[in-house]
């Protein structure tokens, strides 16, 4: 299993000055479906779209663990096991367009969610002291990589209640 260290933002706005010094990687829209979740894991299936091409890709995806750094395995599926999946499942999914971009010799990525007023900047880092280590502009926002409320898998859960 590999490791995924990240913190998160709630980006607020990105101002001007600073899209000027992101080099965009790609924008792709993201629609994830949670099939089984508890406190420390989950199991979800993505439609990702590039938005450059239009082509689509689909991953299944488990993580394992909560906080700073969780065990993941994520591999692609064909088109029709998930639909299959999706289908059986018949949940809403979560939406969001995430644009992937480098600043200052950082990989950051911006996810817009369509369903809600939240836009949320994760950093990924090698390793938890680097991650410790890193100190956040200002304009990032508050860190909120502590926090379960802004966990997708979270948010995903309050738009099956709607």
């Amino acid at each position: 299993m590999s490791m995924e260290i990240e913190r998160k933002f709630l980006l607020p706005a990105l101002p001007e000055a600073i899209r000027e010094r992101f080099v965009v990687r790609s924008e792709q829209r993201i629609e994830q479906t949670y099939l089984a979740i508890d406190d420390t894991q989950e199991l979800r299936i993505r439609r990702i779209t590039d938005l450059a091409t239009g082509a689509r890709t689909y991953t299944h995806t488990f993580k394992n663990g909560k906080g700073l750094a969780r065990e993941e395995i994520e591999y692609a599926i064909s088109e029709s096991l998930y639909g299959q999946v999706a289908e059986a499942f018949g949940a809403v999914a979560l939406t969001k367009i995430r644009t992937t971009a480098e600043w200052e010799g950082l990989v950051v990525e911006i996810d817009r969610y369509d369903q809600l007023d939240l836009t949320v900047l994760e950093v990924e880092f090698d390793s938890e002291d680097a991650a410790h280590a890193f100190v956040a502009p200002d304009w990032f926002g508050r860190d909120i990589s502590a926090e379960k409320a802004y966990s997708n898998k979270t948010v995903w859960r309050s738009l099956q209640r709607k």
